[in-house]
């Protein structure tokens, strides 16, 4: 599992990578768009922003997934947009959208996970590592 030190790590090597580049590299990942995620600390109330991948994209809703890797406990990315579903993102470094962050229902997730597998097989794994049911985030804009 990886330690919050290399995930804060991963996450400021992949800005740093848009950054230098003037956002031509590190919009995607594996094939999949990049996103900067920013949700509203459940505890501190601070904005708090991450780069993640959505292995599935369907018309302008991204699905994101929460698996840290295979590890026991949920990202706190997760926890925050569970507390508080108004997030915004900013997909392939574009405009920032106001959106709403909705957890998959069990019935959702199990329609979706094949896809997201087989987008990525990674996540299989890191699902594999853990008990815990790694959930499925749908971002949708604001109407």
């Amino acid at each position: 599992m990886p330690s919050n030190f290399a995930l804060k790590a991963m996450n400021t090597a992949h800005r740093a990578l848009l950054k230098v580049s003037f956002g031509k590299l590190g919009n995607e990942v594996g094939g999949m768009p990049s996103l900067e995620l920013t949700t509203t600390g459940r505890k501190s109330g601070r904005p708090h922003a991450v780069m993640l991948t959505a292995p599935v994209v369907d018309g302008d809703t991204y699905v994101v997934v929460a698996s840290r890797g295979g590890d026991p406990v949920h990202p706190a990315w997760f926890l925050n947009l569970r507390d508080n579903s108004d997030v915004v993102v900013s997909v392939r470094s574009g405009p920032r959208v106001a959106m709403t962050a909705q957890v998959a229902t069990a019935e959702k997730r199990a329609s979706l996970w094949p896809e997201v597998v087989a987008a990525q097989p990674v996540y299989a794994d890191y699902q594999t590592k853990t008990t815990r049911e790694i959930p499925l985030v749908l971002l949708t804009p604001k109407n």
